[in-house]
């Protein structure tokens, strides 16, 4: 059986070196997020909804699922965006890979620059070079996947994405991954209930399995599945944090949903 997360993390790798070849070097600083006086900006808004007891909702702008297929392939990403954000969305996620899930950098750019919020880049990055992308489009924060990268390069993606002001979301859905998301240096980590080896495969206990391995000054994000407040209500009371995508691309109106989650009471943990 193919491994989707290998065959996208080798098409990536290609995409990055074309990339380099064009423009060899990005021309970033370190910076501080115009969302906020210091770095991080995506763990200082996790960390206002934990000391509200809340839970946090980073609100996805995608086109297609690799799962599923096309959800909103004509979406305006900015009014998408801004759609969440009104709704009381804690962060947006951007996602930027063009093959699977129809993102480009461009929509990071323009989402960026429309809301006030922090923004995410989820993309399938195996490169200091796309962080230093991420960076110059304006993103708050980028995503890293412990599967797709070994345990000495995820720390130093953790550690270059600090450098330039950003914070890291480092993800994982098996547990030897999820071991080296917990010890990468991240302040936010993920449990992703899809397997990204085999999108199909969805497993919704997964951050309840996961989710005591994780520190105590970590925020945990419960990634995948989660489709109604109810599905909220039913995560430990460790998450602090849901990432919707699909859920919230195919409503007619993304607001309720984001309105219910985010009226979700948590435990406040040290």
């Amino acid at each position: 059986m193919t491994d989707f997360l290998e065959q996208v993390v080798a098409e990536r790798r290609a995409d990055v070196e074309r990339a380099r070849g064009r423009v060899p070097n990005i021309v970033v600083g370190t910076r501080e997020s115009p969302r906020r006086g210091a770095r991080d900006a995506l763990a200082w808004a996790l960390s206002l909804r934990r000391n509200a007891g809340r839970l946090a909702v980073i609100a996805e702008v995608k086109r297609v699922s690799p799962a599923l297929g096309a959800l909103r392939s004509d979406v305006d990403p900015i009014a998408q965006a801004l759609a969440y954000a009104g709704a009381g969305a804690t962060a947006i996620s951007v996602l930027t890979e063009p093959r699977h899930w129809g993102g480009s950098i461009e929509d990071l750019v323009a989402v960026a620059e429309a809301v006030d919020v922090p923004v995410l880049c989820k993309d399938i990055i195996v490169d200091a070079y796309q962080i230093d992308e991420a960076c110059a489009a304006g993103a708050d924060a980028v995503l890293l996947i412990a599967e797709a990268l070994d345990a000495d390069l995820l720390h130093r993606l953790v550690a270059h994405a600090r450098d330039l002001g950003l914070g890291a979301l480092v993800e994982a859905h098996e547990p030897a991954a999820f071991s080296r998301a917990v010890g990468s240096g991240a302040t936010v980590v993920g449990v992703n209930a899809r397997n990204l080896r085999r999108p199909s495969e969805l497993d919704i206990g997964r951050v309840r399995q996961l989710h005591a391995f994780v520190r105590a000054d970590q925020f945990l994000v419960a990634e995948s599945g989660i489709s109604s407040v109810d599905d909220a209500r039913l995560l430990p009371a460790r998450v602090d944090a849901v990432l919707v995508g699909t859920a919230l691309m195919r409503a007619d109106d993304p607001a309720p949903l984001i309105r219910g989650i985010a009226g979700v009471r948590r435990t406040v943990h040290a």
